[in-house]
C-alpha cells in the first residue's frame, strides 16, 4: 500500500521537486517500506522520535526537521540532520551553529516565512527574514547555510487564499534570491496543498499522510 501510494505521488510531481515522505509518528516498518521502495528522504517533527529512527534506520537516508524547533533539543540531531525546515529566530540559527560546530559540520537550513493567516502558525514576517539575513551575527555564524524559505499556508480549501500566500512567499524568495545564490529550495505544500503550492513555485514539499495514511495521535 505505501509503494503505491508513493508511486503515485511521485509519478505527480514534476522532475524539479523535491519529496519530503513526512513519515512522523509511524513505525520504522512503514519508513523501511518507503525506503524499499525508493524513498530516501524523510521528514519528522519531534527531535527525539528522529534520533531513534535515525539510529534504527539505513544510514543513506536524508532526516529533514519539519517541526517547530525546541532549541534545547538541537544537540540531539546535529550530528545526522540533513535540513532543518522551520527556523523562525536568529537565537536557534545561533543554538544551530553552536551544535554543528561540535560535531564540524555545516547543517542547512531554511528560513520559515510566515504566510498564513492563522495566528497558531509560527514564522519570521519578511522583514524579519531580512533583518536576519543582513545581521552581523548571522554572518558571523560558519557552520549553518540557509538553503532556501519555508512556508505553510492557511488550513483552508479557499484556493485563492491558499495561491496568493504561496505566490506571496514565492515573489519574496525569487527577490532574495538575485543577491544569495545559495537560497535553491522553497519548501511548501503538503498532502492537501502540494499541487497548487507547486503551481506558485514550490520545489520542495512535505507529504505524509498521501503516502503512509492517516495518522493515529495518543492523546
Amino acid at each position: 500500500m505505501i509503494k503505491e501510494s508513493l508511486q503515485k505521488i511521485k509519478n505527480l510531481l514534476p522532475k524539479h521537486v523535491t519529496l519530503v515522505a513526512v513519515s512522523k509518528t509511524k513505525p520504522i516498518s512503514d519508513i523501511q517500506e518507503a525506503y524499499d521502495a525508493g524513498q530516501r528522504i524523510f521528514g519528522e517533527n519531534k527531535i527525539q522520535e528522529m534520533a531513534s529512527k535515525f539510529e534504527a534506520l539505513p544510514k543513506d537516508i536524508e532526516w529533514h526537521m519539519i517541526g517547530h524547533l525546541q532549541r534545547n533539543k538541537v544537540k540531539y540531531m546535529a550530528h545526522f540532520v540533513n535540513l532543518i525546515h522551520g527556523v523562525d529566530s536568529l537565537k536557534t540559527l545561533q543554538e544551530i551553529n553552536k551544535q554543528a560546530k561540535k560535531h564540524h559540520r555545516i547543517i542547512n537550513c531554511l528560513l520559515q516565512i510566515k504566510i498564513a493567516k492563522e495566528d497558531s502558525k509560527f514564522g519570521l514576517s519578511f522583514d524579519q527574514a531580512k533583518e536576519i539575513i543582513a545581521s552581523e551575527e548571522f554572518k558571523s555564524l560558519q557552520n549553518i547555510k540557509i538553503t532556501g524559505l519555508m512556508g505553510m499556508a492557511t488550513f483552508t480549501d479557499n484556493e485563492q487564499q491558499l495561491s496568493e500566500e504561496f505566490s506571496s512567499l514565492h515573489t519574496f524568495f525569487l527577490q532574495e534570491r538575485i543577491n544569495k545564490s545559495e537560497l535553491t529550495t522553497l519548501s511548501m505544500g503538503m498532502s492537501g496543498d502540494y499541487e497548487l503550492a507547486i503551481k506558485n513555485g514550490s520545489n520542495m514539499v512535505r507529504i505524509g499522510s498521501s503516502i503512509f495514511g492517516h495518522r493515529n495521535y495518543i492523546a
